[in-house]
């Protein structure tokens, strides 16, 4: 339990390290909005109502750790203490609650063929969206797809984001 501890700890720094976009020490909205609209413009979906629901997935996600937070500008320590309370401390409930939405607008931004799933060439797209590579995508895929069906749901994402954070597989589907 301790080693998973670490692990989620050490996975929440590094979160907090690529969401500090502009490097000032502290997270906040903007932090938030810069990847959003860095990851619609690396997938084309700017000005797209799907695009601008990633985009308000996103500032939501921050809005839910802001308040847990009790500033619009957190700190690392303020920020892994939030997550650690609103999304981990919670399990499921927390994923779901802050986390989900994010993963289902990603789901719907890349979802071309409207089946409401991710398709190994949709996750490549992703993948390259958030700067991994190719061959990753296919991996990842690979061992995320639990059902067998050649697809991932929005469940399976959250779970593989989920287990990320545990410590219990090495996908970091939010970037790395």
């Amino acid at each position: 339990m301790v080693a998973a501890a670490v692990k989620a700890n050490d996975r929440l720094e590094e979160r907090f390290r690529l969401w500090d976009a502009d490097g000032n020490g502290v997270i906040e909205r903007s932090d938030f909005e810069s990847e959003a609209e860095g990851i619609l413009a690396r997938l084309g979906a700017e000005g797209t109502a799907k695009g601008a629901e990633l985009k308000q997935a996103y500032l939501g996600m921050f809005e839910k750790l802001a308040e847990a937070a009790g500033t619009d500008r957190m700190s690392r320590e303020e920020f892994v203490r939030a997550a650690e309370q609103e999304i981990i401390g919670k399990g499921d409930a927390g994923f779901a609650r802050v986390v989900r939405p994010a993963i289902q607008a990603i789901v719907n931004v890349l979802d071309t063929d409207g089946d409401g799933e991710i398709s190994p060439t949709e996750m490549e797209k992703w993948f390259a969206a958030i700067g991994l590579e190719q061959a990753a995508a296919d991996r990842a895929f690979d061992e995320l797809d639990t059902d067998g069906s050649g697809k991932l749901s929005t469940s399976e994402l959250v779970d593989a984001v989920r287990d990320y954070h545990l410590g219990k597989n090495d996908i970091p589907l939010l970037g790395k």
